[in-house]
């Protein structure tokens, strides 16, 4: 069983950072691949960053990569994403998503959180 539960988001200066997280509740979490996306306003939803089940395999998109880090604990059931020297670009609903089948990390996705909003401000 697979629920996803974000928190972490809210409003920040440009240059600053946030820490999104992600639970899930479910016992399922070690055979998961997660991943995180964003959709501003007006834009199509795009992948952010992934982490394999073990953590030893992380993706970034090339636009927050050197300032965002994705991180996992299984022990907590938990996924990470720090966000570092945000810019007002980064504006967006954040979504975690997990999936089963390893390999590429981009998507598809099978179940996702409901988003938690993340505005940066200039």
């Amino acid at each position: 069983q697979v629920h996803l539960v974000e928190s972490g988001g809210g409003l920040v200066q440009a240059g600053g950072s946030l820490r999104l997280s992600c639970a899930n509740s479910g016992r399922t979490f070690s055979w998961l691949n997660m991943g995180w996306f964003r959709q501003a306003p007006g834009k199509e939803r795009e992948f952010v960053s992934a982490i394999s089940r073990s953590g030893g395999t992380t993706d970034y998109t090339d636009s927050v990569k050197g300032r965002f880090t994705i991180s996992r604990d299984n022990a907590k059931n938990t996924v990470y994403l720090q966000m570092n020297s945000l810019s007002p670009e980064d504006t967006a609903v954040y979504y975690c998503a997990a999936k089963f089948g390893d390999g590429y990390y981009r998507g598809p996705y099978d179940y996702w959180g409901q988003g938690t909003q993340v505005t940066v401000s200039s």
